[in-house]
């Protein structure tokens, strides 16, 4: 069996071009591991906060969030909506921003590396970036979050009990870090075997590119 290659990823819950680019990356991984003899790919997930001050619990739509946190012209802001809407279902996706409810991402990050600790991190991303995007649940609150965990299998009570502590804000802040060591300043941001950077939510064809070009190097370093 051929050694793994590793995707690590870097990207937020409230991101949505991260979901855009979750799927485009799924649709790589499959057309790339078809080839008898591929490499199996693995995923690992990354703490981004792209608007680390925003409140748990935000007043107000999507339009409103990037006109009074971003300055964007509330005309532009509800173009640009269209638009991720569009690509989105071009994946499969059904945003609905007019259920969507804004909130601050820390504690989903700490769920996410919780459930990495339990074998389920992406399970729990998933669950998560559906929730937010699809379902117009909060992903900010504990209770909330809990919810979303035990639907997954987590234990709920200990769900709670970690995110009430910050047993794994430790784990979000040092992947913060690391993706300022990497000059990483926009999600998604994709580390193939810790050599190639992809930036943005490519196309497949795009990360079928970069498993190939790892899997030549590999057999030329074994020549």
């Amino acid at each position: 069996m051929p050694t793994p290659i590793k995707v690590d990823i870097w990207s937020d819950i409230a991101c949505p071009w991260c979901y855009i680019g979750k799927r485009k990356l799924e649709a790589g991984i499959d057309q790339y591991t078809s080839t008898p003899g591929s490499a199996p790919v693995e995923i690992e997930y990354h703490s981004f906060e792209l608007s680390p001050d925003t409140p748990v619990d935000f007043e107000g739509d999507e339009v409103a969030f990037l006109s009074k946190h971003k300055g964007i012209p509330e005309q532009q802001a509800r173009q640009m909506l269209e638009r991720v809407v569009g690509i989105a279902d071009d994946v499969g996706l059904h945003y609905d921003y007019d259920a969507l409810q804004h909130s601050n991402t820390v504690k989903a990050h700490e769920l996410i590396h919780y459930a990495k600790a339990h074998g389920v991190q992406l399970e729990a991303k998933e669950r998560l970036l559906k929730a937010y995007f699809e379902e117009g649940r909060n992903v900010g609150r504990i209770e909330d979050l809990a919810d979303l965990a035990a639907e997954i299998g987590l234990e709920r009570a200990d769900v709670v009990r970690s995110l009430t502590s910050g047993e794994h804000l430790a784990a979000v802040r040092a992947d913060q870090r690391q993706a300022e060591e990497y000059g990483i300043q926009g999600v998604p941001f994709f580390v193939i075997d810790g050599r190639y950077g992809i930036s943005g939510a490519q196309d497949a064809a795009t990360f079928v590119g970069a498993f190939d070009q790892v899997a030549a190097e590999r057999q030329g370093s074994h020549r």
